[in-house]
């Protein structure tokens, strides 16, 4: 069982565990793809500032080309609407050369940087070559700006700024391509992390899965076996149970088997001699003759020899109720309530219907009764006493109330075994007992006991043991018993 519990215990740390991990996993993937998406961006920002710049050079050599052309176009005519696109293009080229140095502010690469000045110097070469061309024919020295062109200065511009604007459109495609290729290289290690994560995810998922339902199974298996145990448990105590019935049983038939011998005893040997002693008196009266003081002292003799026998006869009908063997239930419950009404002194109502029992269940119901009515008389302080017996379906109900002063049914009465007695005596015949008893509010002794026969009489209402008019039937009972019963 230790073991057991240890595994139990074991198992339930690793599934534990298993939890953070797949937490773990979670922020690993979220914290991956997000370092992931940053590179990339950087990535595509750097081919996107590549880009731009390609294009602004690429723009910047077609703008000068523009403002050539119509620089010649001006010279070889002479006509001022050649002005015009090189007017514009010159100022377009301007631009472009401010929006590339922008752009290379925002760029890392320093000799790029660099590149961009030699280039600023050639094209503000160019432009200052063409505009001194146009400026010589416009004041109409056409020979001279002819021979400004055919020095070649501006050819010799012209190509040093071609072979730059390529040499530094071909750096910013390989850049393009080179950001490309990282923006692929990024998402494929972003794509084989995300599946590896994925793949991990599950394979743990699974684990947590599998952890989860051998706890479920070791929790319904430690559940049946506590139920079990419950159970074997509740089998040992119903033996345990059966057992004390059943030992009850036989010491109150030992009690009562010892209270008949008691009373034949006390019958056959202590009646034949307190008889014998009686009649010696009675034979020795005749022989005294005229002496007064012998007759009287003969006479207190003769009485104390009754007063003997009427104990004798006491005694045994208290150990042995005859009239419970010779004459039934009702008339032994009636006698038995007449004979502790005169003693005791207490009113007794009788509400008493023949009931079929077996001999040891009337027995149990006499003893009940006379239990309850001997320890009201003790404790009770009762003023009424009611003594029920009727048929409730296919039971014996028997019923014993005062209006004492009651007591805790359900507190402890340490020390008095007279409730733990009745109990076990009245279970010993599959019967149930019912204890209602509350401080100054009387008690009920009320016991239940299966029939051997459903045909019953109908109820007889019994004159009161004392003299006094019966108690109605639907006279208020009291809710418990008192401390009389335990004694």
């Amino acid at each position: 069982m230790k073991d057991t519990l240890q595994q139990w215990g074991w198992r339930m740390r690793r599934s534990v565990i298993v939890l953070p991990i797949v937490l773990l996993v979670a922020v690993a993937m979220l914290g991956f793809n997000e370092l992931s998406y940053r590179q990339a961006r950087t990535q595509m920002d750097d081919l996107v500032l590549s880009g731009r710049i390609r294009q602004e050079l690429l723009s910047l050599l077609q703008r000068l080309t523009d403002a050539e052309s119509g620089q010649r176009g001006f010279v070889l005519t002479g006509r001022p609407e050649y002005l015009e696109p090189y007017r514009n293009a010159s100022v377009d080229v301007r631009a472009s050369l401010q929006a590339l140095q922008g752009l290379y502010l925002a760029d890392t690469d320093e000799a790029g940087r660099q590149r961009l000045n030699g280039l600023r110097e050639n094209v503000e070469g160019k432009l200052s070559e063409m505009a001194l061309v146009v400026s010589k024919v416009q004041s109409g020295k056409t020979e001279a700006a002819t021979g400004l062109v055919d020095l070649g200065v501006g050819l010799d511009k012209m190509t040093a700024i071609r072979s730059e604007v390529a040499a530094m459109a071909g750096e910013q495609a390989a850049r393009i391509a080179r950001s490309r290729d990282g923006v692929f290289s990024t998402l494929l290690i972003n794509r084989i992390g995300v599946a590896a994560l994925t793949v991990l995810s599950v394979l743990v998922l699974v684990k947590f899965l599998r952890q989860e339902r051998a706890l479920q199974w070791e929790r319904q298996r430690q559940a049946q076996r506590l139920l079990d145990e419950r159970n074997q448990l509740e089998r040992e105590v119903n033996r345990r149970t059966a057992e004390l019935t059943e030992l009850a049983r036989h010491l109150q038939t030992a009690r009562e088997d010892e209270r008949a011998h008691l009373a034949r005893e006390l019958h056959d040997e202590l009646g034949a001699l307190l008889t014998a002693a009686k009649l010696d008196v009675a034979r020795l009266k005749p022989k005294l003759g005229g002496a007064p003081d012998a007759l009287e002292r003969l006479g207190h003799l003769t009485a104390t020899l009754n007063s003997g026998i009427a104990l004798k006869r006491r005694i045994i009908e208290d150990l042995r109720p005859s009239t419970l063997s010779n004459l039934g239930l009702l008339p032994a419950l009636e006698v038995l309530c007449a004979e502790f009404s005169k003693r005791a002194g207490l009113p007794v109502h009788c509400t008493l219907a023949p009931v079929k029992l077996v001999p040891s269940a009337e027995l149990t119901v006499f003893r009940m009764v006379q239990e309850a009515l001997t320890n009201t008389a003790k404790y009770a302080h009762a003023k009424n006493v009611w003594v029920r017996l009727e048929l409730v379906g296919q039971e014996a109900c028997v019923e014993v109330r005062d209006d004492g002063r009651g007591f805790q049914a359900d507190g402890p009465r340490a020390g008095h075994h007279g409730l733990l007695g009745m109990h076990y005596r009245v279970e010993s015949e599959q019967g149930r007992l019912e204890v209602l008893s509350h401080p100054g509010q009387g008690t009920t002794l009320r016991a239940r006991l299966p029939m051997r026969e459903a045909a019953v009489a109908p109820a007889v209402n019994a004159a009161p043991a004392s003299g006094e008019p019966a108690a109605a039937p639907d006279a208020p009972a009291a809710t418990g018993s008192h401390p009389s019963t335990e004694g």
